[in-house]
């Protein structure tokens, strides 16, 4: 099993420094997350309806009905696979490592590869991406997307996009086109646990065409989604005050991390984290004594090792702002 950020209590023990004393960054989620509305008792006896409204929320906030809600889209990365005979799939790497386990345990081979550009160009059957890529927070157009859509149709091939930290540039994002007649053979994932601050919700879609929803939900079963997750997905989707007042902040507050994380390298950034390290940079980022650099002083960030990058979030008040100021302060200082 891999691992992935929020590892506080093992951060926690391995450092000797009380769980509360923590600054955790290492996730890319919201820190100010949705307010969850007060839950009726009914919502904790019944069992979960389709018919409740969700999916209907759901297709105005993404422009699109052509979609599956499951527990997270977590459910589809490790479902995904095995609608497809084994072939080869170009990944655009690096990425975020579920997909590609997910896929290998299904008995595919994977390539992977620095860019879509060259993705495309191995004439592989399938490409899966993320955009905004987790790890490295660089992100392809629209357009060229679209475009790589229409030059697998072509050939017979898929193009399958992980759009989990996309809300905040909505824009740019291809979920409401996935299964059309101008892409029938594009795949979105989308989740509320990033944008909406909602992890622990577990509620993601997945936006395909009517046969590979539907092969989906039968390998998925019935009430995939908790009742109390449904309400409050539900609500979440339909707050379009709350959506616009969050990506005003997400887009000052990472460009504030921007800023901050400069004197460390090169940095990308997304709405949710930012990224310092990779190829661009002028000398190689020092991943492991950096990262125990910030865990030493209870800062949590997420490290990729074999790739050079540092992974940081958003703090989620002043304190956790300054503290991290204080920290590349002191590390210039030294």
């Amino acid at each position: 099993m891999l691992e992935h950020g929020g590892r506080l209590r093992q951060a926690a023990r391995d450092y000797g420094i009380p769980l509360a004393n923590w600054l955790d960054l290492s996730t890319g989620i919201n820190p100010e997350m949705y307010p969850v509305p007060a839950i009726d008792a009914s919502g904790w006896q019944r069992l979960p309806e389709d018919d409740d409204g969700l999916d209907a929320a759901a297709a105005a906030y993404y422009g699109s009905d052509r979609l599956l809600a499951l527990a997270g889209s977590q459910a589809a990365i490790q479902s995904l696979p095995f609608l497809f005979k084994p072939m080869v799939v170009a990944c655009v790497s690096p990425l975020y490592e579920e997909h590609s386990q997910a896929w290998e345990k299904a008995g595919h081979k994977l390539r992977r590869l620095p860019s879509l550009q060259r993705a495309l160009s191995v004439a592989t059957p399938l490409v899966l991406l993320c955009n905004p890529n987790n790890p490295t927070a660089e992100c392809v157009s629209r357009d060229a997307l679209l475009d790589a859509a229409g030059q697998l149709q072509r050939r017979g091939g898929w193009l399958i996009v992980d759009e989990a930290f996309a809300d905040a540039e909505p824009e740019n994002t291809v979920a409401a086109l996935a299964g059309s007649d101008a892409a029938p053979n594009l795949i979105v994932l989308r989740s509320l646990g990033k944008f909406f601050g909602l992890a622990g919700a577990r509620v993601g879609f997945i936006f395909a065409s009517a046969d590979k929803l539907a092969h989906l939900r039968e390998m998925i079963g019935p009430w995939a989604i908790a009742h109390p997750s449904r309400i409050v997905a539900h609500q979440a989707l339909e707050d379009v005050a709350w959506q616009a007042e969050a990506r005003k902040k997400l887009a000052v507050a990472s460009q504030r991390l921007a800023e901050m994380l400069s004197p460390l390298g090169t940095v990308r950034q997304t709405a949710l984290f930012c990224t310092v390290g990779g190829t661009s940079s002028s000398t190689t980022l020092p991943v492991a004594s950096l990262a125990e650099y910030f865990a030493r002083r209870g800062i949590l960030v997420r490290r990729f090792d074999s790739h050079g990058l540092l992974r940081f979030g958003l703090p989620s008040d002043e304190t956790g702002w300054c503290r991290l100021d204080a920290a590349i302060t002191e590390w210039r200082a030294s």
